[in-house]
């Protein structure tokens, strides 16, 4: 039987007249936290942004559930800058800056423009491994039916202070399913991811919409 985790984290976008602040992402950013799990009964832990503590630390012995939480990530392109292909650096409501494996370490400095992103997946038989993919849906759709393709959108990673090699990609949206890691057993992956619109092309006015889901999986 496959056992399967999921969470989803919501994406919009505002074409309209306002005022932001506009930064380049460094792509080069890839850092992550790599850490030990106790082995033991089967279990995957995934969080995306907001989310319920995993237990003590290195345990993955929380209280099995979801917490519900489905974040929300968005981005207003001023008029004077619709469609001139400068990346445009996107905002998150999460709140979440401190790591859900437990040990109360500072993951994500500024959730405000970060989502933490963890899974772990803890084992003392079964598979060796878990798989983490991220699914989207070919487009974001305002209310007119108006759209703007997934593949726009972006995403870099960091882990303030590891120095740990990336083991959650930065990428691209593919409009699909595509896979970001492969989890071991006994072992715990966390880091920030930054959200980016390319802004390649004029949209029509509007609030676009789409949900991306991330799931953790073992067979």
């Amino acid at each position: 039987m496959q056992r399967t985790t999921s969470r989803s984290s919501q994406a919009r976008f505002a074409a309209g007249a306002c005022v932001a602040v506009l930064c380049l992402m460094d792509m080069a950013a890839a850092h992550a936290w790599s850490l030990t799990i106790t082995s033991g009964s089967r279990r995957l832990f995934l969080h995306v942004g907001n989310g319920a503590l995993s237990g003590t630390s290195g345990t993955l012995n929380g209280t099995a559930g979801t917490s519900g939480a489905i974040n929300l990530v968005q981005v207003t392109v001023p008029v004077a800058q619709l469609g001139n292909g400068t990346d445009l650096p996107m905002t998150s409501d999460s709140s979440q800056s401190t790591s859900l494996y437990g040990d109360g370490n500072n993951t994500c400095p500024t959730p405000a423009s970060q989502v933490m992103v963890g899974a772990g997946y803890r084992r003392n038989s079964g598979a060796a491994n878990a798989t983490l993919t991220v699914s989207s849906p070919a487009n974001l759709t305002s209310a007119s039916g108006d759209t703007i393709p997934f593949t726009e959108i972006s995403w870099t990673v960091s882990a303030p202070g590891s120095g740990a090699p990336n083991v959650i990609p930065a990428g691209t949206f593919n409009g699909g399913t595509q896979t970001l890691a492969t989890v071991p057993g006994n072992t715990y992956f966390e880091n920030c991811h930054t959200y980016v619109y390319a802004n390649n092309a004029v949209r029509a006015a509007g609030t676009y919409n789409g949900r991306v889901t991330y799931t953790l999986s073992s067979p």
